[in-house]
């Protein structure tokens, strides 16, 4: 795929739909851009994200916006530690009049807000990760495919560690993006104080679906077609490589395993949504350090000398990005 082979007017038509889709969702949240656009380019590249943020910063209300702008069908599922797979996915059960019936479970939506994925049992979560990863079920003896598309935020409370299961690490490699939703500015607080969902109904804010599920799949499409040059396709691997090898990183002695290839695709990907949405038909170098943090930050594992000294994956993804070289 060459860069001329995307339409210029076909990309900034695009990149103008996905501004107007921003603007619907601003509409309810105050501020959290970065988390609105990370959302956007996982939702392009096909990919699920993990969200990291205290209570009460409008998390459930972001994915439930961003379903309403898209047109898309929304659920929450509660995750409490008795939880059970069946209470995701759905049962088989028999009625004497009609016999053997199946009841779909709140997975089958088109986004799916997954909240405190950690409170609740490995089995329960593994169901929950096995959707997401197959994009089917399977209840009783017959396995359903689930609705296209199909996106996942899920989210963990960083304040409490009673009563939680962590993900393993091989399960949350299975993210796009593990980003985190923080506190609003004093300035967009005090916006907030009058624009709370706690005043007015959901349906107040007018919010408009600007566009389909149909059009998010052609979107998929679309990203994938983004052109992205070989010496960028290097630059993917060396940032990746350094993970494995950071003998020349200061804060390389903190590492004890590097990103799998499923960083290298998920970087190879999610810088094609960010040229997507920055109305470009090709990757840049800055495309990849803008969605270097969100795709490596839950894919570099530290070692316990890394974790007693408070070093955070972000400073060392810095690094990286500062010390590979810019082709």
């Amino acid at each position: 795929m060459k860069r001329g082979e995307l339409d210029k007017k076909e990309i900034k038509k695009y990149n103008l739909l996905l501004k107007r889709l921003k603007k619907e969702i601003a509409k309810i949240i105050v501020g959290q851009e970065e988390i609105t656009d990370s959302l956007i380019r996982a939702i392009l590249a096909n990919g699920h994200v993990l969200v990291e943020g205290v209570p009460g910063i409008a998390k459930t209300l972001l994915i439930r916006a961003l379903a309403k702008a898209t047109g898309c069908t929304f659920s929450r599922i509660q995750f409490t530690i008795d939880l059970l797979p069946t209470d995701i996915v759905g049962i088989t059960a028999y009625d004497p009049k009609k016999g053997f019936t199946t009841h779909k479970g709140p997975i089958f939506s088109n986004f799916i807000l997954a909240d405190e994925i950690n409170r609740s049992s490995p089995k329960t979560q593994s169901a929950m990760l096995e959707a997401m990863q197959e994009k089917q079920v399977t209840i009783g003896k017959k396995t359903y495919p689930l609705q296209e598309p199909f996106f996942v935020m899920a989210t963990m409370n960083p304040i409490e560690s009673e009563g939680v299961y962590p993900l393993p690490e091989a399960q949350i490699d299975r993210f796009l993006f593990k980003s985190f939703m923080g506190y609003p500015t004093m300035k967009e607080e005090q916006k907030i104080l009058n624009q709370n969902i706690t005043l007015r109904k959901f349906e107040d804010y007018d919010i408009k679906s600007v566009i389909s599920s149909s059009l998010i799949l052609h979107l998929q499409e679309i990203t994938k077609k983004v052109y992205l040059s070989k010496e960028i396709e290097e630059y993917i691997t060396n940032i990746v490589n350094i993970t494995r090898k950071p003998k020349n990183l200061k804060l390389g002695r903190y590492i004890m395993y590097g990103g799998s290839p499923r960083a290298s695709i998920s970087l190879f990907i999610a810088s094609k949504a960010d040229a997507l949405m920055q109305g470009k038909s090709y990757v840049t170098p800055q495309n990849i350090k803008n969605v270097a943090p969100s795709v490596l930050r839950h894919r570099i594992l530290l070692n316990y000398e890394g974790q007693a000294e408070n070093i955070k994956t972000d400073q060392i993804i810095s690094e990286i990005l500062a010390k590979t070289p810019i082709p």
